[in-house]
């Protein structure tokens, strides 16, 4: 299954290998992760009631998983809003530039798993909603 969500974002199903030993899913370039990968980094320990995000990128591609608990991701190109939980590990959601994210209700014990084709770069980001809206009619 495919969905597709505000700004061209894709939640993508992950393929997950496995036997009575347990599960594996494996990310590779040119398979799940259509881009190459520069930086990996993941959020956890984020406490009940805290919201993340809240920001947009000019630029950077990214893949989101959460590997352990859930986490529900607000999306908006600047004319559609939507929003879809990563509760699976098996679920990956594709962000690409021009898309305001947000993360709520992060579960206890939530590990979220970010993939990005851009080491990190204070420039590419858009930390203003306003600002952000203001670059979409442009």
């Amino acid at each position: 299954m495919t969905e597709h969500l505000p700004g061209g974002c894709t939640l993508l199903d992950l393929v997950a290998k496995g036997d009575e030993r347990g599960q594996l899913i494996a990310l590779e370039v040119g398979r799940q992760v259509p881009f190459a990968i520069a930086r990996v980094y993941y959020v956890y320990d984020t406490l009940s009631g805290v919201a993340r995000g809240f920001h947009a990128h000019r630029n950077l591609n990214q893949l989101a998983v959460a590997v352990s608990g859930s986490c529900r991701m607000v999306l908006d190109d600047g004319e559609t809003r939507g929003e879809v939980w990563l509760d699976h590990p098996a679920k990956g959601l594709l962000m690409g530039p021009g898309v305001w994210r947000e993360m709520h209700d992060f579960s206890p014990g939530c590990v979220l798993m970010v993939l990005a084709d851009a080491p990190y770069d204070e420039a590419d980001y858009i930390r203003s909603y306003e600002a952000f809206r203001a670059e979409v009619r442009r």
